[in-house]
């Protein structure tokens, strides 16, 4: 097959650890090599809103229930019929609970609905955020709260779902036991043992249908997978496709690096030039891509309509063990923003949190893709569709919908650059 090369002598990858190190050396900052352009403009809208719909019909994909399992199955088949033959599942035991059937949810719901009294902090639980108030003190993780804040939390009352069907989806609750996710390999043709690997959890809660959080990054990944697949795209280095789950209770990507990151980079079996788990280059999530309405009013209340400064938020840890390389590729990846995307600029940020991309943050340089600031925004009641009944695809306009896709186009070109991908004939 003869290669057309995609020109990326602007990008080096070196280090001794395997992180990318990234340097511009070929076209200008704000020049677009066609190639990459070309791939991107294979993302289509209407392509991603479909992905998203297909999520719906299982409804919120809480884990531990029937639902989530179909979903995962359903996944798998997706990935298949675009050619990701090499799907495989990670498995783990969770025993832990995210509902009590019971009536006590339903009265907390009920009360916590009329009564915006700020939420309780804790893993998929909301951050401290108090309805129709100034923002003063210190937030979660030691974050400055500014500006209008207004309450966040998660509905654990089915009864506030006012769509009977979608309240049928979603009756049953969940219990412990095995959990499953589904992943897929592009797999590189000079670097196979180097791998970026680009993640988003496909459960939700609720009691809606989880169409932003996280069916957006979800159908997001599977584009990406789609695209990747095709037969006239080879990479040199491996790409991984993930859609984790139990993000919400913190399990899917936490087994995926217990049980895989002693793997890296073992050739298995020897001389046989496969590596099952290819060293961890880079870990890119992407949660909750469509909602950016702006900041809520005096009144706790958010627009209906998207913000003009609409933008996609790039964080990485500041923190962590890999900080300056996750840096250095989150900027990377706004540089790729700038070239090939097509209607929302990007910004960078250090406060990573609350995501599946904090289990690989000191394994590997890790960032994350969203429509919010993690902690000032989402975290302070900037998005009245988290974690609630509304969050279903109804509730979102084609300018939110977009949002999400100009997300994809910024991850698809970037690692596109990062894993040197080729077109050939």
């Amino acid at each position: 097959m003869r290669q057309l090369p995609l020109a990326i002598a602007g990008v080096a990858l070196a280090g001794s650890l395997g992180s990318p190190v990234l340097a511009q050396r070929g076209a200008p900052p704000d020049t677009a090599l066609p190639e990459i352009k070309t791939l991107v403009a294979r993302l289509d809208l209407e392509r991603y809103k479909a992905t998203i719909k297909g999520l719906t019909q299982f409804g919120d994909r809480r884990q531990g229930t029937d639902r989530n399992r179909a979903a995962v199955d359903w996944i798998e088949a997706q990935l298949k019929s675009y050619g990701c033959t090499n799907t495989e599942r990670i498995k783990y035991e969770y025993n832990g609970r995210q509902l009590r059937n019971d009536s006590t949810n339903k009265v907390d719901s009920i009360r916590n609905a009329a009564n915006p009294a700020p939420a309780r902090g804790g893993r998929g639980g909301g951050d401290s955020a108090a309805a129709g108030g100034r923002g003063r003190g210190r937030g979660r993780g030691n974050n400055p709260v500014k500006g209008y804040t207004a309450r966040t939390g998660v509905n654990t009352n089915p009864d506030l779902q006012p769509d009977t069907a979608l309240r049928r989806i979603n009756a049953q609750w969940d219990t412990p036991g095995p959990r499953e996710e589904v992943y897929c390999t592009k797999i590189g043709t000079t670097h196979p043992q180097e791998m970026y690997i680009v993640g988003a959890h496909m459960d939700g809660h609720g009691f809606g249908s989880a169409a932003n959080d996280d069916g957006s990054g979800t159908a997001l990944v599977m584009e990406l997978a789609r695209n990747f697949s095709s037969p006239d795209v080879q990479t040199d280095r491996s790409i991984r496709f993930i859609l984790f789950n139990n993000e919400e209770t913190g399990g899917g990507a936490a087994a995926y690096v217990r049980q895989r990151s002693p793997l890296q980079g073992i050739e298995n079996p020897a001389g046989s030039g496969k590596y099952p788990e290819p060293k961890w280059i880079g870990m890119i999530q992407h949660d909750m891509m469509m909602w950016d309405h702006g900041m809520p009013g005096p009144d706790g209340k958010v627009s209906p309509e998207q913000r003009r400064e609409a933008d996609v938020n790039i964080e990485f840890a500041g923190s962590s063990k890999f900080a300056s390389e996750a840096a250095e590729m989150a900027w990377f990846f706004r540089r790729s923003n700038d070239k090939y995307a097509t209607d929302y600029p990007a910004a960078v940020g250090d406060r990573m949190s609350n995501t599946d991309s904090g289990s690989f943050q000191d394994v590997c340089p890790a960032i994350s893709l969203r429509e919010n600031e993690r902690l000032s925004q989402t975290g302070t009641g900037w998005n009245p569709t988290w974690h609630q009944p509304i969050d279903v695809y109804s509730t979102f306009s084609d300018k939110d919908f977009r949002l999400g896709l100009n997300a994809a186009q910024t991850t698809l070109s970037a690692v596109a650059q990062l894993a040197a991908a080729k077109l050939v004939k």
